[in-house]
C-alpha cells in the first residue's frame, strides 16, 4: 500500500496500538451499515469492557468522538483526521458527515 501523507502515518505508527488500529477499522468497515455514525452500543462491533480504553485511545488520538442518543445510546463521529486515516488503510469514509 503507497502511503499518501506521510506525516499522518508516522504519528499515529507512534502512537496508536495494535488494539486501537483494529478497533478503528472495524468501525469503518462498518460505517456504511449505519449512515457513516456506527453505534458503540448495540452495533454489529461488539465493544468489550477491555476495548474501552482503545476506544478512549481512539478519541486522544482525535480520530473518532462519540456522541448519545438518548433512545439508542452511544455512536461514532469520525473526524476529518479519522477519515484521512481510514484511507491510508484502504477505507473510504469520505461521505460521512465529519465533527
Amino acid at each position: 500500500m503507497e502511503v499518501k501523507n506521510k506525516e499522518l502515518e508516522k504519528e499515529l505508527k507512534m502512537e496508536i496500538t495494535a488494539e486501537s488500529k483494529e478497533l478503528f477499522e472495524a468501525y469503518a468497515k462498518d460505517a456504511d451499515n449505519w449512515s457513516g455514525n456506527p453505534w458503540v452500543t448495540g452495533g454489529n462491533v461488539r465493544l468489550t469492557k477491555g476495548q474501552r480504553g482503545n476506544l478512549s485511545h481512539l478519541k486522544k488520538l482525535e480520530l473518532v468522538d462519540t456522541e448519545c442518543d438518548e433512545e439508542f445510546g452511544e455512536y461514532i463521529i469520525f473526524t476529518e483526521k479519522g477519515v484521512e486515516y481510514a484511507k491510508e488503510l484502504e477505507i473510504d469514509l469520505s461521505w460521512v458527515r465529519v465533527k
